[in-house]
C-alpha cells in the first residue's frame, strides 16, 4: 500500500468552508499517480495507463482546520487490460473518503487499450497483500 501525505490548500476549500467534492478526486490523483510510478519504476511507463473509471464514496468533510490528509492507494485486483486500485483519505484517524479507480492500460498510437505486459503485472502484484497461514 502506497501513502502520501497532501497539505490542503486554500484553494481547495470552496465557499461553505470545506473542500470541494472535485478536489477530493484531485487528492486520489495525486496519490494514484505516485503509487503507479513507484511501482512500475519510471515516470515514463505512467503515461501508458488512463483512467477508465473512479467511484467515490464521500464519508466525511474536509476543511482548512484538517490541515493535511493522508491518501492511500493499494491493488484491488487485475484484469487483461485493467487494473482496480483501493483508495482512501484519511483525515487523522477520521475516514474522509473511500474510492475504487479502474486503470487502463493504453496503446497510445492506435488509441486504444491494450494487455498488461509480464513485467507490468509482476511490478504491479508486489503491491497484493501476502497471505500468511494455512
Amino acid at each position: 500500500m502506497h501513502e502520501k501525505n497532501i497539505e490542503i490548500r486554500w484553494r481547495d476549500v470552496d465557499a461553505y468552508g470545506h473542500v470541494n467534492n472535485a478536489v477530493y478526486l484531485t487528492y486520489l490523483e495525486e496519490a494514484r499517480d505516485e503509487w503507479l510510478q513507484t511501482m512500475l519504476g519510471s515516470d515514463d511507463q505512467t503515461w501508458e495507463f488512463v483512467l477508465g473509471r473512479v467511484a467515490i464514496d464521500y464519508r466525511s468533510e474536509l476543511t482548512l482546520k484538517d490541515d493535511a490528509i493522508k491518501v492511500c492507494c493499494r491493488l484491488a485486483s487485475m484484469g487483461t487490460s485493467s487494473f482496480r486500485t483501493r483508495e482512501e483519505i484519511f483525515a487523522g484517524d477520521r475516514l474522509a473518503a473511500e474510492a475504487e479507480a479502474v486503470v487502463v492500460a493504453s496503446d497510445r498510437k492506435k488509441g486504444c487499450s491494450r494487455p498488461l505486459t509480464d513485467s507490468e503485472r509482476a511490478a504491479l502484484e508486489r503491491d497484493r497483500p501476502r497471505r500468511t497461514g494455512a
